[in-house]
């Protein structure tokens, strides 16, 4: 278990700067599996059941979305996540990502949070199965998509003969007769 972390069920909790809203997301986000928060850019990632699916930035949750999910949090009147960076000529943009804040009554139970964290699920499982894994796409690439079912053996050395001097095996016994 990594530093300043506690488990308790599905919920790995986290302490420091941040951690009381964090953890109290966590909890809203435990009845879709086993929720992991990693601190990142001066904030946390969520994970559920090992899908990246989560925001917390500014005490401020955001939810995945993506193209089939998105409309249902414009439609819900959610805000997006936004920050800013600098552009190619040095001026302050802002960005933002696929992530939408869920309905502000959301975060008072994990009942009410359930549907929205649901829709975030799928849009992290979509987003995860759509990205070839980059060690299988090269490993494939130029060969046939029927896997090979014939097992790789590495050949066996022959034993080098062993060079014997004339005496040796002998145990001093004459021929008899002889």
């Amino acid at each position: 278990m990594t530093r300043g972390t506690t488990t308790t069920g599905t919920v790995r909790r986290v302490t420091g700067a941040g951690s009381d809203f964090a953890n109290h997301c966590m909890e809203l986000l435990a009845p879709l599996g086993p929720v992991l928060a990693r601190r990142m850019f001066g904030g946390f990632g969520l994970y559920v059941d090992g899908l990246f699916m989560a925001i917390i930035s500014r005490d401020e949750l955001y939810l995945k979305a993506d193209a089939a999910s998105q409309a249902r949090y414009v439609d819900a009147g959610c805000e997006p996540f936004r920050y800013a960076k600098s552009g190619k000529d040095g001026q302050q943009e802002v960005a933002s990502l696929n992530y939408f804040r869920p309905p502000e009554e959301t975060l008072e139970s994990p009942a009410l949070m359930l549907p929205w964290g649901r829709l975030a699920m799928e849009a992290a499982l979509r987003s995860a199965n759509a990205k070839p894994k980059a060690s299988t796409a090269k490993k494939r690439a130029g060969t046939t998509a029927e896997p090979s079912t014939e097992k790789k053996v590495k050949p066996v050395k022959a034993a080098a003969p062993v060079k014997r001097s004339p005496g040796a095996g002998r145990t001093g016994r004459t021929k008899a007769g002889g």
